[in-house]
C-alpha cells in the first residue's frame, strides 16, 4: 500500500494517534485495507499526513499490542489476518488503549512546573488551622461573588507596592483561574469583538477564544514584544499581551510599544488592553518591569494575574482588577454570580499576605529560580553556538534555539522516544511568522532540582547527537 487516505481532525479533543489507530483498525474490520497488506513506513505516513513520527509510531504500537498489524524487522508492518473481531473488540477496555500509549517521561521541561519542595508547608498548615476553627464560622457561609475583601485588600496592596499597579479592592473580581475569570471578560466587553492575540502565543488562551467563538487576529512577536504597527492596522478592537514576559518567548514590550499600545486603545471608546501579568514575579536582571495598567490614565486596561506560579497551580486562585469604567457593568451582570474559589482557602493566602508571608516566599523562590537559570546557563555553555537561549531575564523558562539539520518537531520527538519531553515553540503559533521558529524550543526550569540540571541537558544533547565542545 503506497498511503493511507485518512482524514484526521487536528482540532479535535481525540488525541491525534487514537484517530490514527481507530481509522487503520477500522479499515482493517471493514476489509478496505486487505490482510497482509504492508502499511506505509512511519516517515512516509508522517509526512504525508503532517503529523509527527511518534504520533504513527504509538498507533502502530497499539495495533501492534492488540493483533491488528505485525512488525517484520527491516521489513515493515502488515496486517493480520483475525478471525473473531468482535471478541478482540470486547476483551480490551478502551482506558487500555491510553495506558499503552502514553510515554514514561523521565525529564520534563514543561514551563508550568513549580519548585514545590521549597513551598512554605509549616506555615500554610498554621493559617490553614486556624481558618477552620468556631471563630471563623462565617467562612462555612457564602460569601461576596468578587472574592474576600480582606484578601482583595491584600492584592491590591500588593499590585500597588510591586507592580505599580493603582486599584481599589473594589476593582478587584477573584476566579478559580484565567480559564474562568477570561470568559467573564469576554462577556463583559460584548459579543461584537476582535480580539489580538500575540503570535506565539499561550495555547490555553487560544482554546479559550476559540471555545466562546471569538475572533482572534494572531500579531507577530518579535524581540520588543508584540509588533504595535501590525495591531494598528488590524480591525482587532480588544488586544490580549504579556508585556512584562512575553509567553513564550520571554520578550518585553518596549518602552515605545507600550505607549503606541495605550495610543491605539484611546483612539476609540470600544478598544480595551487585558494585560496578562502570570509571572511577573520573578525578574532576574535589572528592575521589574512597569504594569501596563500603571501607565493607563484612560481606564483602558484590564489586568488578570493568578497565583499558579507565585505559590501553586493546584490553588486555583487569580484575579482581574478591572478600569473603574466598567464597574458598574460588571455589577449589573455578575452580582448573581457564585465566587468559584472556596473561601477557606480565599481566607488562608489573606493571612498569608498579611503577616508578609507571602513576600518573603517570593524573595526565596527568587534566589531559587535565579540558582536553578545560571546552573541552566552553565550547563548549555559547552554546546555553543550550536545551542543559544534567549528570554533568560525573568520567568520559568527560557527559548532553547537549535541549529540542528532536523527540525525542533523532529527533535522534540526524538527527545520523548528518551523519555524527555521539551516543546517545540511553533506548537505556540496561531499562524506563519517572518521570524524562523522552526529550531526554537521552550525550556522550563521551574521543577527541575538543582543538582540534576547538569544531567538533564546531559541527556537532551546526547539524545540530539550535539557534542560538548568542552569535552
Amino acid at each position: 500500500m503506497d498511503m493511507l487516505m485518512i482524514q484526521l481532525e487536528k482540532d479535535s479533543k481525540i488525541p491525534l494517534y487514537e484517530q490514527l489507530y481507530e481509522e487503520i483498525k477500522k479499515g482493517i474490520i471493514e476489509g478496505t485495507i486487505a490482510v497482509h497488506t504492508k502499511l506505509p513506513s512511519k516517515r512516509k505516513l508522517s509526512e504525508f499526513l503532517s503529523i509527527s513520527q511518534t504520533t504513527v509510531e504509538l498507533a502502530y504500537a497499539q495495533l501492534i499490542a492488540e493483533g491488528y498489524i505485525t512488525s517484520k524487522s527491516r521489513v515493515g508492518f502488515f496486517v493480520e489476518a483475525i478471525e473473531e473481531l468482535a471478541y478482540v473488540e470486547k476483551t480490551l477496555p478502551h482506558h487500555a488503549i491510553k495506558k499503552a500509549l502514553n510515554p514514561q517521561i523521565l525529564i520534563d521541561f514543561n514551563p508550568g512546573k513549580i519548585d514545590t519542595s521549597s513551598f512554605p508547608f509549616t506555615t500554610w498548615r498554621k493559617y490553614a488551622k486556624e481558618a477552620i476553627d468556631y471563630h471563623e464560622k462565617d467562612l462555612l457561609l457564602t460569601g461576596t461573588p468578587q472574592g474576600e475583601l480582606g484578601l482583595r485588600e491584600q492584592i491590591a496592596n500588593y499590585l500597588y507596592q510591586s507592580r505599580g499597579v493603582l486599584c481599589s479592592p473594589e476593582q478587584i473580581v477573584i476566579g478559580s483561574g484565567t480559564e474562568q475569570l477570561l470568559p467573564m471578560i469576554m462577556k463583559l466587553l460584548g459579543e461584537e469583538n476582535q480580539y489580538a492575540i500575540e503570535n506565539p502565543g499561550y495555547t490555553q488562551t487560544h482554546h479559550i477564544f476559540s471555545q466562546y467563538n471569538q475572533q482572534v487576529i494572531p500579531i507577530n512577536v518579535d524581540e520588543d514584544g508584540m509588533q504595535i504597527q501590525e495591531l494598528e492596522h488590524s480591525s482587532a478592537n480588544i488586544a490580549y499581551v504579556t508585556p512584562s514576559h512575553q509567553f513564550p518567548t520571554g520578550a518585553v514590550l518596549s518602552a515605545s510599544r507600550r505607549a503606541q499600545l495605550l495610543n491605539w486603545a484611546a483612539q476609540d471608546e470600544q478598544r480595551f488592553i487585558i494585560e496578562d501579568d502570570y509571572d511577573s514575579e520573578f525578574r532576574y536582571i535589572g528592575k521589574p518591569i512597569a504594569s501596563l495598567q500603571g501607565m493607563d490614565h484612560r481606564d483602558k486596561v484590564i489586568y488578570i494575574s493568578t497565583f499558579s506560579k507565585s505559590l501553586m497551580p493546584s490553588l486555583r486562585i487569580a484575579y482581574f482588577v478591572l478600569p473603574e469604567k466598567l464597574l458598574s457593568r460588571y455589577y449589573n451582570m455578575f452580582t448573581y454570580y457564585t465566587s468559584t474559589v472556596p473561601r477557606f482557602e480565599q481566607h488562608i493566602l489573606a493571612q498569608f499576605m498579611r503577616d508578609g508571608y507571602f513576600s518573603k516566599h517570593l524573595n526565596r523562590m527568587r534566589k531559587i529560580y535565579r540558582k536553578k537559570l545560571e546552573k541552566l546557563t552553565h550547563a548549555l555553555m559547552p554546546y555553543a553556538p550550536t545551542v543559544t537561549i534567549s528570554g533568560e531575564q525573568a520567568g520559568m523558562h527560557v527559548v532553547l534555539t537549535v541549529k540542528h539539520e532536523m527540525n525542533a518537531s523532529t527533535l522534540s520527538n526524538i527527545a520523548l522516544q528518551h523519555g524527555i519531553r521539551i516543546t517545540p515553540i511553533k506548537e505556540y503559533m496561531l499562524a506563519p511568522t517572518i521570524q524562523n521558529r522552526e529550531d526554537q524550543f521552550l525550556l522550563g526550569f521551574g521543577g527541575l532540582e538543582e543538582n540534576d540540571i547538569l544531567n538533564n541537558i546531559q541527556k537532551l544533547m546526547d539524545c540530539w547527537n550535539i557534542q560538548n565542545t568542552f569535552r
